[in-house]
């Protein structure tokens, strides 16, 4: 099975949007395209399925830019423009069902980026539960070293990552969450969800070094790995009702780990 995923770029403006002169493009920019003090947002829409023996397509993803601007992007507006009581939630989850006849194709997930940082997820397979992901970040230096090997096997197996100085990154952190919405509609005051991470993990980590200043890898190498997983068991017990699904940290934007435990 393959599993497709198209991001549809767009903006919603106070006014009426302007047509495009010819057919919408999917830059940057997007269609519809931000006029004075507009929201530049994004759609990521999966599909899966099995590719056509003729294009080899799962699908063309012009028809889901066309449905995704024809069908899904009016209800953001809407959402939007009236300032009635929808919310992010409810609004993915709303997109959701508008888009998920696609036969023979499966609709797997629709997300609603309402920043580079900030998203929320509705999915085929967890059809009662919003996910809200957000991304935070630190920086922190460490050494990968494992004591119970020689030194000349620490260099073989780190490199320079063995450095007995240390190296620093600059980590993105992407905490996600899931769980049912409450009478509001909302899954998670945003800020209460940033303020746990903050004080649960950033300030936690953020300009140490982590193999002497954090108990945690005191006889646990530092790996992206490790720091994932330390960060999800640090997290979990902090949200309830709202279930921790996830945390994936960026060591570089070549790196990364996700870790769960469900």
């Amino acid at each position: 099975m393959h599993r497709l995923t198209r991001q549809v770029r767009f903006a919603t403006n106070d006014g009426a949007d302007r047509a495009p002169e010819g057919s919408p493009t999917n830059s940057y920019a997007g269609f519809p395209s931000i006029a004075g003090f507009g929201h530049y947002m994004s759609l990521d829409v999966t599909l899966s399925g099995v590719p056509s023996p003729v294009s080899n397509y799962v699908i063309n993803i012009k028809e889901i830019d066309e449905a995704v601007r024809r069908r899904a992007i009016p209800m953001v507006a809407h959402a939007i423009r009236s300032y009635d009581r929808a919310t992010p939630e409810t609004l993915v989850r709303s997109v959701f069902n508008e888009l998920r006849h696609w036969p023979p194709l499966t609709l797997d997930q629709v997300r609603l980026n309402l920043s580079p940082f900030l998203s929320f997820t509705a999915t085929a397979a967890e059809q009662s539960m919003i996910q809200l992901s957000q991304k935070f970040e630190f920086s922190a230096t460490h050494r990968l070293h494992n004591p119970a090997c020689s030194d000349e096997e620490n260099r073989k197996t780190f490199g320079k990552c063995n450095n007995p100085h240390g190296h620093g990154h600059n980590y993105e952190l992407q905490v996600t969450l899931s769980g049912s919405t409450d009478s509001s509609g909302v899954l998670i005051d945003i800020p209460a969800f940033e303020r746990i991470v903050a004080q649960t993990v950033v300030d936690k980590f953020d300009h140490k070094n982590l193999n002497i200043e954090l108990p945690e890898f005191r006889e646990l190498i530092p790996t992206v790995e490790n720091i994932a997983m330390v960060i999800y068991r640090l997290l979990k017990p902090k949200f309830d009702p709202v279930k921790l699904k996830s945390v994936t940290v960026w060591e570089t934007p070549k790196t990364w780990c996700e870790y769960s435990e469900s």
